[in-house]
């Protein structure tokens, strides 16, 4: 369970496995707890590493609030430098692939392929009432609620309706660690944040994946980023939500597996001509 303190934060992380690197970000209501089935299968692979954004699961809070992506951004390099890491795969779950696609527009040449989980362009993308709405909504809740009745009404959003009740209560379980520094953070980052400029100038390999039945941010959005990105592919996971990655975890570690072995095998060949 290592700690790595960044300027006034300490970061929790978890590392495991060997090989190279592969950083996962989790989503908004979420934390490095989300990855367990993700970091189990894909340190056969890789030396993965999941953290805890400032502000969630074990880290600490920022002590002042973070209002964008590229703060995250720059957090996540800062501690990335610290612990050695020099190049990287990047996986970025939801509002974590918004931190990924600004990790990249700031420093390009760290990562070397990108798997957008879930992806959202950012709330700005919307029309500018409804983004005021959402950031008013995700404020209320983390302000108001108790943790368990916020965990249950987001669950309910963010899981089809084919996920089962032990993918259920993991949900809630890890929904209900939620803290306001972290998720309002989330909310502001998420209400200034417009991507659709960057997405063309992604010059890696980027996999998008997206739950078919994902209600938050639809099929329609990973389409709508595949779009922009010349380097893409795009893969649905059938049967799941927002939270493709818990209620398939089979499918998802597949996909990520064989994108990223591919072009570690393209390496290999390059480098012995």
């Amino acid at each position: 369970m290592p700690y790595q303190n960044v300027n006034d934060l300490v970061i929790h992380y978890e590392i495991e496995g060997d090989g190279p690197t592969l950083v996962l970000l989790h989503g908004m209501g979420n934390n490095s707890r989300s990855w367990a089935k993700q970091i189990n299968v894909l340190k056969n692979y890789f030396k993965v590493i999941a953290w805890d954004a400032p502000g969630y699961g074990k880290s600490s809070d920022p002590e002042e609030p973070i209002t964008e992506f590229r703060q995250f951004a720059k957090v996540l390099k800062t501690f990335l430098d610290k612990i050695n890491v020099q190049e990287i795969y990047l996986l970025g779950h939801s509002m974590g692939a918004a931190t990924a696609i600004s990790l990249y527009n700031l420093y390009p040449n760290f990562i070397r392929a990108m798997i957008l989980a879930d992806a959202t362009r950012g709330s700005a993308a919307l029309d500018p009432e409804e983004n005021e709405q959402k950031l008013k909504n995700r404020l209320y809740s983390i302000n108001h609620l108790d943790p368990r009745k916020l965990a249950e009404e987001r669950t309910e959003k963010l899981l089809s309706s084919y996920a089962g009740d032990e993918v259920r209560e993991l949900a809630k379980s890890i929904m209900s660690e939620a803290r306001p520094a972290g998720y309002s953070s989330a909310a502001y980052s998420l209400y200034h944040v417009n991507q659709m400029k960057i997405y063309p100038l992604v010059n890696v390999p980027t996999l998008i994946l997206c739950g078919e039945l994902d209600e938050v941010t639809p099929v329609s959005e990973s389409e709508m980023i595949h779009s922009l990105i010349p380097k893409s592919e795009f893969v649905t996971i059938p049967h799941t939500g927002h939270l493709c990655y818990l209620e398939d975890p089979d499918q998802f570690n597949y996909h990520i597996i064989n994108f990223l072995c591919k072009i570690e095998q393209t390496k290999r060949i390059l480098e012995r001509n």
